[in-house]
């Protein structure tokens, strides 16, 4: 018989939960007291928060509790990172409906030490609680070792701009589940097929995390976690700097031509009220697979990679990448991200209250 959540009191639930999570370096007291108490050498602690909400940022017929696990800590670590800080410990909040499977849990669980257990940090508490949906929340905390931190608003004119990990692969991989062109066992741990790179990508991220504390011994001015799309965050280090950000498409291309495929599988998936004629898959007005690459290297989230400002001339750490330029707001213009010097022709990327 399946076992559930409403089988099992919280105590219960928790004795499942604590052994599979992974302990850290900087915990100096963990999980089952009140609070948890972590070291912080530097003096200075990073912290940050974010959140996943079932249906909103995943649906479960799509994820298992061990991608969501994976998500959570990714996306939080990530944010870390962008501060040039060294992720230390997680707190993680979780509200559950009583109908869910206690493998699910565990499962998750298991997601959050994978990423953590990488990135030498620890899960030290956290909440439980019922939830008519599943809710995560998780509070991360990081130690700049000594460094200053990193933040939007360094980006100076003449900079250059670099980014460091995959783009797109998220939203190609939403868009294939999403039009039911792949299933969730192509992006299984394991999966060697030719999209999985797409589909893991979406349901298990896998941000730099050791870039950013290496892009700010390397100097880096300004940088930022990619959550929402490259224009809508470049965009932010452009407004915290007061300067132009410009992007390069020769500069992105390689990440256009590695999304093709997906974009013309999607292209082929011709529904039956669209005539043979037309070109396969596309309703009107919709764009060729080279432009959906495109939009989606542009405007796609959820791929946490980082992105990062350097003065001219600095050796950049790898594996970041040159992809733009800073360059000063000419009089009137505002402080904005453009392509090619020019206005982007495609949505700036993800916004949690745009419909």
């Amino acid at each position: 018989m399946t076992e559930l959540v409403r089988d099992l009191d919280e105590t219960a639930l928790l004795a499942r939960i604590f052994p599979l999570l992974p302990p850290g370096a900087a915990t100096l007291l963990g999980p089952g007291d009140d609070a948890a108490v972590v070291a912080a050498p530097d003096g200075r602690v990073v912290v940050s928060t974010d959140m996943l909400v079932e249906d909103r940022h995943f649906r479960r017929r799509w994820s298992t509790g061990y991608d969501v696990g994976v998500r959570a800590a990714a996306q939080n670590l990530a944010d870390v990172a962008a501060m040039g800080a060294r992720p230390t410990a997680l707190v993680v909040s979780l509200g559950v409906p009583g109908d869910l499977e206690v493998a699910w849990v565990e499962g998750f669980a298991r997601g959050l030490a994978a990423v953590c257990s990488g990135a030498g940090a620890a899960v030290v508490g956290g909440d439980l609680s019922g939830s008519e949906a599943i809710v995560v929340s998780v509070a991360v905390h990081g130690d700049l070792e000594g460094r200053a931190p990193v933040v939007r608003s360094g980006a100076r004119p003449g900079d250059v701009v670099a980014h460091a990990g995959v783009r797109g692969r998220s939203a190609a991989g939403f868009a294939l589940l999403d039009a039911g062109v792949a299933a969730p066992d192509d992006g299984a741990p394991g999966a060697t097929g030719p999209l999985a790179p797409f589909v893991t990508g979406f349901l298990r991220p896998e941000p730099p995390l050791l870039a950013g504390p290496a892009a700010a011994c390397a100097g880096a001015t300004a940088m930022l976690d990619v959550s929402d799309g490259l224009l809508r965050d470049a965009g932010r280090i452009a407004r915290a700097s007061g300067v132009v950000v410009d992007l390069a498409t020769t500069a992105l291309r390689p990440h256009v031509e590695e999304l093709l495929p997906a974009a013309r599988v999607l292209d082929a998936a011709r529904p039956p009220d669209v005539p043979a004629g037309r070109s396969a898959g596309r309703r009107e007005g919709e764009p060729d697979p080279d432009r959906r690459a495109q939009a989606w290297v542009l405007s796609g989230g959820e791929d946490h990679g980082l992105l990062a400002v350097f003065p001219a001339g600095a050796a950049l750490p790898e594996p970041f990448v040159p992809v733009g330029w800073v360059r000063a707001v000419a009089d009137g213009e505002p402080a904005r991200a453009t392509v090619d010097g020019q206005e982007p022709t495609v949505g700036p990327g993800w916004d949690h209250f745009s419909r």
